[in-house]
């Protein structure tokens, strides 16, 4: 008998037939996916919204613009962070073939084209492409936009600290030190003498001076877990009835928060305008839409209390100790202030303060935690932000599919069927046991009385 030689050695076939090729028979949660966006017509919005920046003649066929947001999606639906990562788990999962439409005889598309049309398409496109999703979201009956809450978080940049350079003379950080410490009469300056310097300087990492040649936008701030670095502040606008986020931004990383709001609500009304005027979205709306604002005290200023106070918004922002104050001239100030401290401390602000904590968390665990984007891959804000916009539209979706299929993610849906397989192995033994303890009991009694007595 010869002996049989490994499959890798086997010499493969020179044609291979296509209806022979292996076939996914396709994943139950991107099949639904894809049927939420056919009802809604998502591909030909996304064809008509990005054909100006396709050429008729010119230049060889490029991946349809819907493929390209889908790709996107797969960051948040995976937990991917970088566009590498998307391209080799698109090309290698059967599954997500079918989700974009692509069987084995087809190249997925590669991540340089995919980086190519997110350069190419502006950011007033994916703009377009997120306030899309909301009315989907809004269509389902999950938005109803009367409240909305507002919070931050950081996200590391693409860009290392030993890189910054100062802004005046584009010195890097150890040229600096040195010509610090020969001004100071140290000729030849070692690295405990740089060290003993920058120890003693003040207000050493200010982003008036120094910037990333890389990264220009990030500036140097604290993360969340304590670390120096350079980083984008992220910002949402969540919906506080249903967790819905309306509105995204992505700010300089040491903008103060009340320095940030302004522009998170302005993108928040614009968004909630875009709903009002949709026929399908409109009627699930609230008859007072964008009416009251939560925060939480890092957002508690005058200038905030006039703001919001001037806009008609009712804010519920909690308020700091400061102690006694001072309002002297500060008459419009001080009402909106005393008007906002009887609103939290009500019954309807104790409610809002702790659906605060539960809802706005919930989207920055889901969109940077497992959604992969605590970091960023990318660099200038506004190339993170288009990247973002989808990724956060994907989150939107997965309220949808929470809804309608009852899991919001591929994973949540593997975790599910696990804890139900653990549930039954459970439950099984504790039925075997039940069943089969007489019998154990009967032959344990059995063996101990023919079993000889020892003298």
């Amino acid at each position: 008998m010869s002996m049989s030689k490994r499959e890798s050695e086997k010499q493969p076939d020179l044609f291979v037939p296509t209806t022979e090729l292996a076939r996914s028979p396709g994943h139950p949660f991107y099949e639904r996916l894809n049927k939420v966006l056919a009802e809604a017509d998502f591909d030909a919005f996304v064809e008509k919204l990005c054909h100006p920046f396709y050429a008729k003649t010119n230049g060889r066929p490029s991946i349809p613009p819907g493929i390209y947001v889908r790709m996107l999606m797969v960051g948040y639906f995976e937990g991917l962070n970088s566009e590498r990562e998307i391209d080799w788990r698109c090309a290698d999962s059967l599954a997500l073939r079918a989700f974009l439409g692509y069987d084995l005889s087809q190249k997925t598309p590669d991540h340089s084209t995919v980086c190519r049309i997110r350069q190419r398409l502006d950011l007033e496109t994916h703009r377009e492409i997120f306030a899309f999703v909301l009315k989907v979201v809004a269509a389902k009956g999950l938005l109803k936009g009367k409240t909305i809450g507002v919070d931050a978080t950081t996200m590391e940049a693409n860009a290392a600290m030993k890189s910054i350079v100062r802004r005046d003379t584009g010195e890097d950080y150890d040229s600096f030190l040195e010509s610090l410490a020969k001004d100071s009469g140290i000729k030849t300056p070692t690295r405990a003498d740089l060290a003993r310097i920058d120890k003693k300087r003040k207000g050493k990492a200010s982003n008036d001076d120094w910037q990333n040649p890389h990264d220009p936008d990030a500036e140097i701030t604290k993360l969340k877990d304590g670390r120096t670095h350079l980083a984008h502040k992220i910002e949402h606008a969540v919906d506080m009835d249903t967790g819905a986020v309306m509105a995204v931004t992505i700010q300089p990383g040491a903008r103060g928060d009340t320095q940030s709001l302004p522009k998170t609500i302005d993108a928040a009304i614009d968004n909630a305008l875009e709903l009002l005027r949709d026929p399908n979205s409109a009627p699930h709306l609230s008859k007072r839409s964008l009416t009251e604002v939560v925060a939480d005290k890092g957002y508690h200023s005058n200038d905030t209390m006039v703001l919001t106070a001037a806009t008609d918004f009712r804010s519920y922002i909690s308020e700091p100790e400061r102690g006694r104050r001072d309002w002297e001239g500060k008459e419009s100030a001080r009402r909106a202030t005393h008007a906002n401290r009887r609103r939290i401390k009500g019954t309807r602000g104790k409610a809002l303060m702790k659906r605060r904590g539960e809802l706005l968390e919930r989207t920055f665990a889901h969109t940077l935690e497992s959604g992969a984007m605590r970091r960023a891959c990318l660099r200038l804000r506004d190339n993170i932000l288009k990247r973002y916009l989808v990724h956060v539209a994907g989150f939107n979706l997965s309220l949808v599919m929470r809804t309608i299929f009852g899991v919001g993610t591929p994973r949540e849906l593997r975790g599910r069927l696990q804890a139900a397989l653990e549930a039954f192995a459970a439950a099984l033994r504790r039925l075997l046991e039940v069943t089969f303890r007489p019998v154990i009991a009967i032959l344990a009694r059995s063996t101990m009385d023919r079993r000889p007595i020892l003298r």
